[in-house]
């Protein structure tokens, strides 16, 4: 049976007068994913562009990505979710969620989830302006149309494109690209970025992938946007997760789930912070 096409890069266009909310790596931690959907609203009465990493680390990563699937069946045109570098059965075989499935299914359930996080896109053009992806750029990229021409479902190799999209990493202390100390993909400087971004067009690009501790993170004089969703990560880290929305206008602004706020019982009052785009990460 022939492959059938799929485009990897999803287009989205901002709704007037609603805007997007973007969330970065939720890594299982359910209860907090409830508490970023009470500061950014429940779909579909906000849009959401989830980046990638729903499962491995957390203690419940099947209630989180059943959560997120079963939206993304009932509203369609309201939630997008993109593929993340633990979307992948090599990586969420060791880091949590197989054990978890077999735990509490069994193997064959796992194997399903990873036929699904196969079919996942790799990146959404926000419109015309902002690109998103998981990890970041590849000395491989340059122009959309390499992402829009990945075929899926597609499995991640161990280098090139595909697995720079979700593993690769900005670095402030790189120039050109430089080696990443994950073992995998690479790092890019704010040249290479710069580049690519004026020779495409864009305006940001906008990742998720690397723990930050306020819950976002500038790069580039605000030409990358770093998020991460996950707060108190893995019960190690003292960060907050962040909430991005972007407006028609592409104005973002913040919303910020404080690590010392994880441990309370969920409750629906949202929480009042709300960072502007002025302010340093």
């Amino acid at each position: 049976m022939p492959r059938r096409r799929s485009v990897s890069c999803r287009v989205v266009n901002v709704q007037r007068g609603r805007g997007l909310c973007f969330l970065g790596d939720i890594h299982g931690q359910f209860v907090d994913l409830l508490r970023l959907f009470d500061l950014g609203g429940y779909p579909p009465a906000s849009t959401y562009i989830f980046l990638g990493d729903y499962v491995d680390r957390g203690k419940q990563s099947l209630e989180t990505i059943c959560l997120l699937l079963a939206y993304k069946l009932k509203y369609p045109d309201n939630i997008y979710l993109l593929r993340g570098n633990h979307e992948d059965a090599k990586i969420n075989r060791v880091y949590g969620f197989y054990d978890e499935c077999k735990r509490r299914f069994n193997v064959r359930l796992w194997k399903i989830f990873c036929d699904c996080f196969n079919c996942l896109p790799m990146a959404a053009l926000i419109d015309d302006k902002v690109l998103c992806m998981h990890g970041g750029l590849s000395p491989e990229l340059n122009s959309l149309d390499q992402i829009k021409d990945i075929e899926r479902p597609t499995e991640i190799p161990d280098y090139g494109l595909l697995c720079d999209l979700l593993w690769s990493d900005p670095s402030p202390d790189t120039e050109g690209w430089g080696e990443s100390d994950r073992g995998v993909s690479c790092t890019f400087g704010a040249d290479k970025l710069v580049e690519f971004l004026d020779k495409n067009d864009l305006d940001l690009v906008c990742r998720a992938h690397q723990v930050v501790e306020d819950g976002y993170e500038f790069f580039a004089e605000r030409r990358l946007v770093t998020i991460f969703s996950a707060p108190n990560y893995c019960g190690e880290f003292d960060n907050a997760g962040a909430l991005l929305s972007i407006d028609e206008s592409l104005m973002c602004s913040f919303q910020i789930l404080k690590p010392n706020e994880t441990g309370a019982p969920h409750s629906r009052k949202p929480l009042p912070n709300k960072t502007p785009k002025g302010e340093n990460a």
